[in-house]
């Protein structure tokens, strides 16, 4: 079953959103909320932790905005749209600032390099979404 199955098969789809985009951005979000979360966890891990205070923090709120965001898009029932403006937003806002930061380790860290690469698949993925919905 995939994502995409699982909005389809809602009996009230009202909030005319492209299904494809919204199931991307949902699984985006549900990923990088994940990844965020590991590469947190790596980086607590590394001799170099100090060194990488400013990422985890980075890498704790990006895993909770795309957290929120992914148990947002799941819900269809009366969606409001400015509220799912906001919340795309905000979680490209916070993916943009996790990989920036990631992406200043992913030489030394692997974790980092594959985290600002989930970042930027969502970022992507909201701005898709935000863009079909206007």
């Amino acid at each position: 079953m995939s994502t995409s199955e699982m909005i389809r098969s809602h009996p009230n789809p009202t909030d005319g959103l492209d299904v494809e985009l919204l199931s991307q951005a949902l699984d985006a979000a549900a990923a990088c909320a994940s990844i965020c979360s590991s590469c947190a966890d790596a980086c607590l891990a590394e001799e170099s932790v100090s060194d990488l205070r400013d990422c985890i923090r980075t890498d704790l709120d990006c895993a909770d905005v795309c957290a929120a965001t992914a148990a947002l898009l799941s819900r269809r029932t009366g969606s409001n749209l400015e509220v799912v403006k906001a919340q795309l937003s905000a979680c490209r806002t916070a993916c943009a600032a996790c990989a920036d930061d990631c992406e200043q380790h992913a030489d030394m860290h692997e974790h980092c390099r594959l985290c600002a690469e989930a970042c930027r698949r969502c970022e992507k993925a909201c701005a898709d979404l935000l863009a079909a919905i206007g």
